[in-house]
């Protein structure tokens, strides 16, 4: 088998999610549908980060293996490299969904390549308006729009908390066998140039539901609901209950997904992402916030 990877992005908004559920339209139904009626058989891709319906992707990562045979006929006669062609057919097959989903990039992968596991770390960004003067009805399919003003101040705060290796179950809907430690290497919020805030936020990975409940956790300090230290509060507890709540999916945006600029490092990498991180292994000593270079 040949393995090639793809770069993408999406408007998750008419999307039940990246995965694929019976009977709903998800990204990765309509990708896999176009595979399989362009290679006749049904092919299965791995994504880098699986998004929540309604949560958008500008540079998504995944993969999918094809024989020798299917990669040779992906031309079908023309001079083009298989990534290439690929990408070419994909980009058709696609247009049905009126934009929607883009393909950006078709390439071989290198040796031991696994667009989840390969993975350096993800990046997310998250929109939001606070206030009814900031709220704009055109760009509500990809901002949350908050009614309170909120204290950017008190929200970098609750966000450098986070920063670190910890346990996130309070943060975290857990999967079965799945582990909720992760390392939070960047999280702040900051106001774009039209009062926007925007917040960047930056790990190895992130658990189901993770950034949403986060950011849900800064807005409730944001806009007075709770008090100053509240999300360090609960982090410290690791217990999920109805205290969390997770905001809006419409303003979440998978942003970039980072790869060892190595070869050789990138099945080195894939073999150490699956072992399982171990209870102990977090931070004790909560780090500084450090500013996100723009």
């Amino acid at each position: 088998m040949i393995r090639l990877c793809m770069r993408f992005g999406y408007d998750g908004t008419a999307y039940n999610g990246w995965a694929l559920q019976p009977g709903l339209p998800t990204v990765q139904a309509v990708l896999e549908d176009g595979l399989a009626l362009m290679l006749r058989r049904s092919i299965r891709t791995v994504v880098a980060g699986r998004t929540d319906a309604g949560v958008h992707a500008r540079n998504q990562i995944a993969h999918l293996d094809l024989t020798e045979t299917e990669v040779a006929s992906l031309a079908r006669g023309a001079d083009l490299e298989p990534g290439q062609a690929l990408l070419r057919r994909l980009r058709g097959l696609l247009s049905r969904e009126g934009g929607a989903i883009q393909v950006h990039d078709v390439w071989l992968a290198p040796p031991g390549f696994d667009a989840r596991f390969s993975a350096l770390w993800r990046r997310y960004s998250y929109r939001i308006a606070d206030g009814p003067d900031r709220f704009d009805p055109l760009t509500r399919a990809f901002t949350m729009f908050h009614k309170a003003e909120l204290d950017l101040e008190l929200m970098n705060a609750e966000a450098a908390s986070l920063l670190g290796r910890h346990d996130f179950l309070s943060f975290c809907k857990p999967r079965e066998h799945a582990t909720t430690i992760r390392t939070l290497t960047e999280f702040e919020f900051v106001r774009d140039a039209q009062g926007i805030i925007v917040a960047h936020l930056k790990a190895d990975a992130f658990c189901h539901n993770m950034v949403r409940a986060v950011i849900g956790g800064c807005l409730k300090v944001g806009d007075g609901r709770e008090a100053p230290g509240w999300v360090a509060i609960r982090l410290a507890e690791a217990v999920r209950d109805s205290r969390i709540i997770l905001a809006e999916p419409r303003a979440l945006v998978l942003e970039e997904i980072a790869y060892p600029d190595d070869a050789h490092e990138i099945a080195r990498r894939a073999e150490l992402t699956r072992t399982r991180r171990k209870p102990h292994d977090v931070s004790t000593v909560q780090p500084q916030s450090a500013p996100r270079s723009r």
